[in-house]
Formats: structure tokens, sequence, C-alpha cells
């Protein structure tokens, strides 16, 4: 009944243990890497994307890579006005900005998009990466549109609350604005030896920063880059604002705002919005003053009547540069382009 310990073939007990030790080791170690992976990536990425990091730790490259990313920048208009009313209670202020804040990260992990940093009452994130993400550009598009609208559901609530409660902070609607641009980055672990963050780095970065900064001067709540723009414009309310050159860069950058999805792309009041202020920028670059005006008085009646999301800074702000262009014809090289002064 022993005689198979007499053949050669049949593994020792001490070969069946190393195999085991080896089995065991190797699980440890993938379940070491796992908690690493969830450790890093679990406070900036949705679960279920933290989840297949996991189980396909090969899919994570990690260090420096070149990637399309859409970057998105979102900040707060008028933080100061908001804080003065909380000098007095910073506790307060801290929790509602806690409050803010996960209403935004909400939206954007809702998307698959990842969450690079808070810089006090602004946000940064990204999409495609740590892992790829189909039609990025759609769905940084779809995240910034539900940041709005989620927004504008917490200003609501907060409002409810406050004239409910006799002893609540002074309501102060919270504002936002959000840049999107498309390009490639490099993206990666980034720091120093000792900390290091999963973040992104390059002029396509910088100008979703730019774009951003923008959106209160042209009087909308979200402004796309040109590549964002072509990706998006099939499934969005996209309409172009000005051909820009933004602060720090020589090159300039056809810009767009994002107004609403699909149906709101399809509706008449868009559709109607879209043609005048087409025609205004046309006639405007060309110079054709009195068409321009003209053009830029349809889009003010298509915003009166129909609120299609922009506000008068974009209107007066064209009405001001036909006037001035009156006065000051550019010159015949002039290439239709804008140079903000402003951040």
């Amino acid at each position: 009944e022993y005689r198979y310990l007499l053949d050669p073939t049949f593994p020792t007990i001490a070969t069946f243990l190393s195999v085991l030790l080896i089995a065991a080791a190797n699980y440890l170690r993938e379940e070491r890497e796992r908690r690493q992976i969830k450790g890093a990536f679990g406070q900036y990425v949705s679960p279920d994307l933290v989840d297949q990091l996991a189980e396909e730790p090969d899919r994570l490259q990690l260090g420096g890579e070149m990637r399309e990313l859409s970057i998105l920048f979102s900040d707060v208009r008028g933080f100061t006005t908001i804080s003065e009313t909380y000098k007095d209670n910073p506790t307060g202020l801290t929790l509602l900005m806690n409050r803010f804040l996960s209403v935004l990260s909400d939206a954007i992990l809702a998307e698959k998009g990842t969450i690079d940093k808070f810089m006090g009452d602004a946000v940064m994130a990204f999409w495609n990466a740590p892992l790829p993400t189909a039609n990025h550009t759609d769905a940084a598009c779809r995240a910034a549109l539900n940041m709005l609208s989620d927004i504008r559901a917490l200003n609501e609530k907060r409002r409810v609350e406050a004239e409910e409660d006799e002893n609540a902070e002074p309501y102060v609607p919270i504002d936002i604005g959000i840049g999107i641009n498309t390009g490639n980055c490099v993206v990666g672990n980034m720091g120093s030896y000792s900390r290091f963050d999963y973040t992104c780095l390059g002029d396509s970065v910088n100008r979703a920063s730019r774009l951003e900064g923008q959106t209160k001067s042209y009087g909308v709540g979200i402004i796309l880059g040109s590549k964002t723009a072509e990706a998006a414009k099939e499934a969005f309310a996209v309409m172009e604002l000005d051909l820009i050159r933004v602060k720090g860069k020589t090159e300039p950058e056809r810009i767009f705002a994002l107004l609403g999805d699909q149906t709101y792309r399809d509706s008449s009041a868009f559709k109607a919005l879209d043609e005048a202020n087409t025609k205004m920028l046309a006639t405007f670059r060309a110079k054709e003053l009195d068409e321009a005006l003209d053009a830029l008085h349809v889009v003010e009646e298509c915003q009166k009547t129909l609120e299609l999301g922009l506000e008068d800074s974009y209107i007066l702000d064209f009405q001001f540069r036909i006037e001035d262009f009156r006065e000051n014809p550019p010159g015949a090289d002039w290439d239709g382009v804008y140079t903000a002064t402003s951040k």
C-alpha cells in the first residue's frame, strides 16, 4: 500500500510543501499589490475603476507616459463674497466647502473621471487615465453639465435651509465656471522621492485652466477647447464663442460654450441662437460691423426670450468691440484674434 512512495516520479513532501509555499507567496504578493493600488487610487478614481486596476495591475503603467486626456478645471466665482459671510464661522465654511466639493466629486466619479486634486474651492480632474476611457470627451462634457445641474440643486436646498433656520448664515448662491480641454499630456506618478501624486502635466492642462478662467468674461458656465468641441459637437449643444489668445500663450484657440445635451442641441431654440451667433462672428471678423450688430441683436433676443444660458456679459462684450472698431478700425493685417488680458 506504500508502493507509491517508492515511485521516483511521485513528488516528495518537501517538493509539495515548496510548491505550496511559492503559491502562497504569489497570492500574498498579488494581494499586497491590490491593496497598494486601492490605497493609491481609491481617493480619486471611481470604485469600479479601482477594482479593475486591482484585478489587472498590468494595465497600469506607473511613471510618466504620453496620453491624450480630457482635462477639466472648475472654480467658484466670487468665493471671497461667500467666505466673508462665514468670517465668524470658519467651521461652517469648511462644512459648506466639503458639501460643495462632494457634489462635484460625485459628478466626476459617476462619469469615471480621475480627480487630480482639490485646490481650495477649485477642482482638477481628467479622463482617459489611469485606464482608457471610451469617448472621454463626451464623459467630461456630461460630468460638467451634471456639475452645474447638481450645484443648482444644492443652492436650492441651501436656500430652503436658510429660510427655515433663523440662525443660519445668509444664503449666498454658489456659482462655478468650468473649462475643458483635450490634448496630449504626460500622466503618471510625479513629485519627490518621498511624496508623489498621480497627475498630468503639459500645455493642454494649462489651456484647460485658462479656459475656466474665461467663463465669467464670456458669461457661460462651461468653455471647451477646440479639440473637445470638435469631438463633442454631435452629442451636445456646442456654440462657438471666440478666437482667443489666452494669457501666457502665443497660439490662438477657438473656444466654445457647452450649453446642453443632445436634446438641447436638437431644439429649435438652440438652433436659432447658434445660427444668429455664427452669423455675428462671421460678419464681425469680416469687419462688416452693421451686419454684425444686427446679428448680435438677434442673439440677444434669443437669450432674453428663450433663456439659453448666456449672460449679458457676452452680448455687452461684442457690442463694445463692434463700437470700438467703428472708432478704431483694425489694421489690414488683423487676424480676428482677441487677446485676453486676464487669466
